[in-house]
């Protein structure tokens, strides 16, 4: 049996529509890729990834988030904390883990309940699409409750959101759309912190105007409205996109594996067991992207100094080699061996890794009682295109009963 020559392009339709067919031969045949268009490596086994997320050391993730920007290789002046190295990083990290506590994740519950309440009442239990109806919708109310972004712009809000990240085919660098919405959420939120400078209320950017932090430098012991900014665009992006994607792509999963649908209709308990195995089996974050520090040498390749390198976790939570079946949903698999690494690993783990499971918790519980069964119109289902993100935009659904 030939096979066509591997090619990853993580701006094709192909891998749009689905990349595990590619991860599987990447992992077999070129466990570390060197693509020729785009002059990247990327990583693709489990014993590869879960150690670079790790090692901030020789992939750094000073250099920006996505592939057009690490291959300038610069750092940049204004940068959210996803985008810095220890110790600015660490600084950074232990600074907003004091307003982003467990406590103050369980007191939004009330708030997700409220949401997902109000958003599936709304929806025509004879036909809606998961996605555009309820899936995206919720999860921004729910992290500018928490952020402080008044009622009227949070529709706005997402909307920038999924312009920043949408890519077209082939397109690398983002569109004029997509930059203007990066500038338009910078300055909502730098006005936004102002404001709150001047009349505090009790929100997380608040709390971060009064917050005290340790600096390597001399610049202030408090947070700029500029830092402040870049940290609210981050944290309520990837607090909306992440469990948005989750929660309408698990209907498709749900759908496809009726029989696991079934084991937690029929046992409640199985509800977080349900949520880690959807962010392990179709992870809506698929890569994230470094920059070489050192020469590396892994599976016999060289990747040079300088060079974006892609950590293809959707690839490391399929890898055989790391989970039993890894191409199987089972909601009851023993989980007591590798970690899935759907909210990354080491100083960069997700810092609302926490609030996504708890949203995703809660919304999984309330679509058993509204849709115990159903149908998903698979035909008309489509996907994103979008930076990093994987996932669906369209899901038409059918309740049955």
């Amino acid at each position: 049996m030939t096979h066509t020559k591997l090619v990853f392009d993580p701006f094709s339709q192909e891998f749009f529509d689905g990349p595990n067919h590619l991860y599987t031969r990447m992992r077999d045949e070129a466990p570390v890729y060197y693509s020729d268009e785009y002059d990247f490596y990327a990583l693709s086994r489990y014993e590869d990834v879960a150690p670079a997320y790790r090692d901030h050391e020789t992939y750094s993730s000073a250099r920006g988030l996505d592939l057009a920007t690490v291959r300038h290789g610069e750092i940049l002046p204004h940068r959210s904390i996803i985008m810095m190295d220890p110790p600015e990083h660490r600084h950074m990290r232990r600074l907003v883990s004091k307003v982003f506590t467990p406590r103050a994740i369980a007191g939004l519950r009330d708030t997700i309940d409220e949401q997902i309440v109000r958003f599936l009442g709304r929806v025509d239990p004879a036909g809606f699409d998961m996605i555009q109806d309820f899936s995206s919708l919720f999860p921004i109310e729910v992290i500018s409750e928490m952020l402080g972004v008044p009622h009227e712009h949070r529709t706005q809000v997402r909307l920038w959101t999924d312009d920043l990240l949408h890519r077209e085919v082939g397109q690398i660098e983002m569109t004029e759309v997509g930059f203007d919405a990066v500038v338009e959420l910078a300055r909502f939120y730098y006005g936004l912190a102002k404001e709150r400078r001047a009349n505090p209320c009790d929100d997380m950017i608040t709390k971060l105007t009064q917050a005290q932090i340790e600096r390597d430098d001399d610049e202030p012991p408090t947070l700029s409205n500029m830092e402040i900014s870049m940290f609210a665009s981050l944290l309520g992006g990837a607090g909306a996109e992440t469990v948005a994607k989750l929660i309408g792509g698990a209907t498709v999963t749900f759908a496809k594996n009726p029989d696991q649908w079934e084991k937690v209709r029929a046992d409640r308990s199985l509800i977080p067991d349900a949520v880690e195995e959807l962010l392990r089996f179709e992870s809506p974050n698929q890569y994230n992207v470094r920059y070489s520090m050192r020469d590396v040498e892994l599976h016999g390749v060289t990747i040079p100094a300088g060079k974006p390198v892609l950590l293809l976790l959707g690839s490391a939570n399929r890898d055989p080699e790391a989970f039993d079946d890894a191409d199987v949903f089972d909601i009851e698999r023993d989980r007591s061996g590798a970690p899935s690494l759907a909210f990354g690993m080491g100083v960069h783990s997700c810092l609302g890794a926490a609030l996504a499971r708890l949203e995703s918790n809660v919304a999984l519980g309330h679509l058993l009682d509204f849709m115990p069964e159903f149908e998903v119109d698979f035909d008309k289902c489509t996907r994103v295109s979008m930076q990093n993100v994987a996932g669906y935009d369209h899901v038409p659904v059918r309740v049955i009963s």
